[in-house]
């Protein structure tokens, strides 16, 4: 099985001794707390679930800057992006002189504590310093950015240093069937006998172009499985809700793929929208969770017009430090339904194409059709999947 990133075994910082849990859970109830920002609570879940293995917690300002400009820490390891608790000078105020806080949920009602932490720094951040690792991370200034505004409406003190974790926020009780940690994932690959693993990252319901590219990937690496994975937080508005994307996955994969050859999971973290820096990181935490390939297809992770088509596949090339990453990365190109061929298709294989010989709409024209109760053309999403979404558009209606 492919090695974790920097580790012979995974490094979960969830708390799975009960006693040392109920210990922590005891003790945080007199430490100094601190409500922190949804990206940061993200960062909790992602260390608590092994999928940033190595990390141990929080980046300092150091660490930050480092993995922004150049994807590589002090100490010479690999990391795609800043991991950072931000907060304001009221929260430092609070804290006083304490070296361990309890850090708690902004996104649970009552604001229970996530994690236990202990200082090791909190450092003033500049504003050069927080434009400068948005600059090099989201490739834009631009505060229309849903990534650039998030990264931006942080605090500016980093407080930096190692976690405990102690519960994954909202996404274990409201996504029982489909929250995983990456240990949990690895565990469930190795039962099921997989050897190579296609990972396929979403955060939309996947139409007809997005299940075939599975199943190429999946033929193209004589692949065991596919683990579709889910991004379970914080989305754009306008995006669909999780729910109505896990339920029209869920019946895709039980209609079109053959018995024991997906894994349906998902993951808790707020989209960042960053593009190509955050397609290296989708693969960074796939390799930790077992896969052993991971499609990046056509403006992955993008919003808007802010990156190149391809930009996310040629980061892998051009700016990856050799050697990073184990994970092989699947490049695919826009996939559609031809009307010649019949089958949906990658459109670099087929130069004689022109336009009118594909289905295509956009996503807009598609929400428009939903919402009205018309289905998709069975070329671009399959019945039982389109009624799921008609059912979800009509019921904003009301």
């Amino acid at each position: 099985m492919i090695n974790p990133i920097g580790s012979d075994t995974l490094l979960p910082l969830f708390v799975y001794d009960v006693d040392e849990h109920h210990a922590l859970t005891k003790e945080a109830e007199s430490l100094p707390s601190v409500t922190i920002t949804s990206q940061a609570a993200g960062n909790a879940v992602m260390l608590g679930g092994g999928y940033f293995t190595p990390l141990k917690g929080y980046m300092n300002v150091a660490d930050a800057m480092g993995a922004a400009e150049k994807m590589t820490l002090t100490d010479g390891s690999f990391f795609p992006v800043p991991v950072m608790n931000l907060v304001d000078d009221e929260a430092i105020a609070s804290i006083g002189d304490a070296k361990r806080i309890a850090l708690r949920d902004p996104n649970v009602e009552g604001n229970p504590v996530l994690a236990v932490m202990d200082i090791e720094n909190i450092e003033k951040v500049t504003e050069e310093q927080m434009g400068a690792m948005r600059d090099k991370v989201y490739r834009t200034d631009d505060p229309e950015h849903p990534g650039v505004a998030a990264w931006m409406s942080q605090g500016r003190n980093a407080i930096s240093g190692p976690i405990k974790v102690l519960n994954f926020s909202y996404f274990q009780t409201d996504f029982p069937d489909t929250f995983r940690t990456a240990v949990e994932i690895r565990n469930e690959i190795k039962e099921r006998g997989w050897n190579t693993v296609v990972a396929f990252q979403t955060r939309n319901p996947m139409h007809r172009a997005h299940e075939e590219l599975c199943h190429m990937a999946m033929r193209d690496t004589n692949a065991d499985g596919v683990v579709i994975h889910m991004l379970l937080g914080k989305l754009k508005p306008g995006d669909i809700p999780a729910p109505v994307r896990d339920a029209a996955i869920r019946k895709m994969a039980e209609l079109y793929f053959p018995p024991n050859t997906v894994m349906i999971t998902g993951y808790g973290f707020d989209m960042l929208y960053a593009g190509p820096r955050e397609a290296v990181l989708h693969a960074y935490f796939r390799q930790n969770m077992g896969a052993t390939h991971f499609i990046v297809g056509r403006d992955h992770a993008g919003v808007g017009d802010y990156y190149g088509a391809f930009d996310a596949q040629t980061i892998f090339d051009e700016e990856v430090p050799k050697g990073a990453l184990q994970i092989e990365i699947y490049k695919a190109d826009h996939t559609a339904y031809s009307k010649k061929l019949g089958k949906v298709v990658m459109m670099r294989d087929v130069p004689d194409h022109t336009k009118e010989d594909f289905v295509l709409l956009s996503g807009t024209k598609v929400r428009e059709m939903l919402g009205q109760g018309i289905a998709p053309p069975p070329e671009f999403s399959r019945p039982e999947v389109a009624k799921i979404l008609m059912d979800y558009y009509q019921s904003l209606k009301k």
